[in-house]
């Protein structure tokens, strides 16, 4: 990725996920002029996953990163898989149509089973758990979404995995008061992002790449059929393709990408271990609520309820993590008012206006980014098509580039301004 400002005071080292972190060797930072077949900017799990399979497929590779491997958006999120877009189902049908709807639903639906084959195949230990994700529905009006939601998973998709709650189901699967009801799907789940994106590092370095940290990308030159190159403060390095996967951190590399990615802030506490965690969450699942600004929340391996929720829109962190947080888990779960926070921390992530991924290529420079939410599985299938679009195989990577996010309005000056007003109308609404 680039510079690492956006995430300064975020706290990423007093995360649980740092504290609990596999050890992972220390790479070099660049500092020389040197050439390879691709060039990555972001070792997150985007940039990972393509620098993996583009080395397996026989090319040489080199990853750029701007802090440390994982410390990105990749290694800060919630960790929950939730299969699918940040679309749902009904909604992918009202905007594409059933054809389009079922081929982008079916594709993002390979990204969990991706990454469940990337664990067990390279043997990450990242405490993953297909327990299921449960959304829970605030308000009445909301259960009759999520039976129209599953009405088009089984006819449309074909897709049988999720389920309708009622209250009392809901309440006995998670002992929050707020939820009146919920759809469970059984392909969800969660994991340790961080160590997760450090098995994809070790893998990589097992495949031949060469990562370089604290290296962040300060400007890339497209030479068309040439390649492109990418300088860092150290170096400089020349390669036939470039791939640029740095999210909500890229800070302007590509006015393309920049003009369709908003950087949200997200913040998240690990609370001290719970005396009883199945009296929280039952079931073991990720949990997340029908929120605009959504809050969610899952146990940890240890027994700690790890919750992330509120709304900041700008990137300036809050003084005081916890305290900012606090107030959401309380509003969730009264029962642990006072609790001790052991961690807390975060981090940025990027959105699109259509909540799609803005995955597709330039020339020779490919990109993926704006997951907007969905980052935990939709990463590594983002890599995987752009490492198969380098050997000729688009279409994966075609599909998303026929759903193009727009830019946001306003361009650079004011879409920061004008998503600001959006969000914070959208949780005025959460709130009323």
């Amino acid at each position: 990725m680039t510079a690492d400002g956006f995430n300064d005071g975020l706290d990423m080292a007093r995360s649980w996920y740092a504290a609990t972190a596999a050890a992972s060797p220390r790479d070099p930072t660049l500092s020389e002029e040197t050439s390879c077949d691709l060039v990555v900017v972001g070792a997150g799990c985007t940039g990972l996953a393509a620098a993996l399979f583009a080395a397996r497929s026989g090319r040489s590779v080199i990853v750029l990163e701007g802090g440390e491997v994982g410390w990105g958006a990749s290694g800060r999120n919630g960790g929950q898989i939730i299969p699918g877009l940040r679309k749902g189902a009904l909604e992918l049908v009202q905007a594409l149509g059933e054809e389009r709807g079922r081929a982008l639903f079916h594709l993002a639906l390979e990204a969990r089973q991706l990454v469940v084959d990337l664990v067990r195949e390279l043997e990450i230990d990242c405490d993953l758990r297909l327990t299921g994700h449960l959304l829970g529905a605030l308000k009445a009006s909301q259960m009759r979404d999520f039976e129209a939601e599953v009405a088009c998973l089984e006819r449309v998709m074909h897709y049988r995995d999720a389920r309708l709650l009622d209250q009392a189901e809901a309440r006995a699967a998670v002992a929050t008061p707020e939820f009146v009801g919920g759809l469970v799907d059984g392909q969800g789940g969660h994991l340790h992002p961080l160590n997760y994106t450090l098995g994809l590092a070790r893998a990589c370095r097992a495949a031949g790449v060469r990562i370089f940290t604290h290296s962040p990308a300060t400007g890339l030159e497209t030479l068309g059929a040439r390649g492109a190159v990418v300088a860092t403060p150290g170096g400089r390095v020349r390669a036939k393709h470039a791939i640029l996967a740095g999210d909500a951190l890229l800070q302007g590399l590509s006015p393309r990408v920049n003009r369709r990615i908003m950087p949200v802030a997200n913040y998240i506490v690990a609370t001290e271990p719970l005396k009883d965690p199945k009296s929280v969450i039952a079931g073991d699942m990720a949990v997340s609520d029908s929120r605009f600004v959504v809050d969610y929340f899952r146990l940890t391996r240890d027994g700690r309820l790890l919750f992330g929720g509120g709304e900041r829109y700008t990137p300036r962190p809050p003084a005081d993590i916890g305290a900012f947080v606090r107030p959401y888990l309380e509003r969730s779960f009264p029962q642990l008012a006072g609790i001790p926070f052991d961690h807390a921390w975060g981090g940025m992530v990027s959105i699109t206006l259509s909540r799609l991924p803005h995955i597709g290529r330039d020339g020779p420079v490919l990109f993926a980014h704006g997951y907007s939410g969905q980052g935990v599985v939709l990463s590594s299938l983002a890599g995987r098509l752009l490492a198969e679009a380098l050997d000729g195989n688009a279409a994966g990577l075609e599909q998303f580039q026929h759903v193009e996010p727009p830019a946001f309005p306003g361009g650079r000056m004011f879409s920061g301004p004008l998503h600001v007003l959006g969000m914070a109308w959208y949780a005025l609404r959460d709130r009323l």
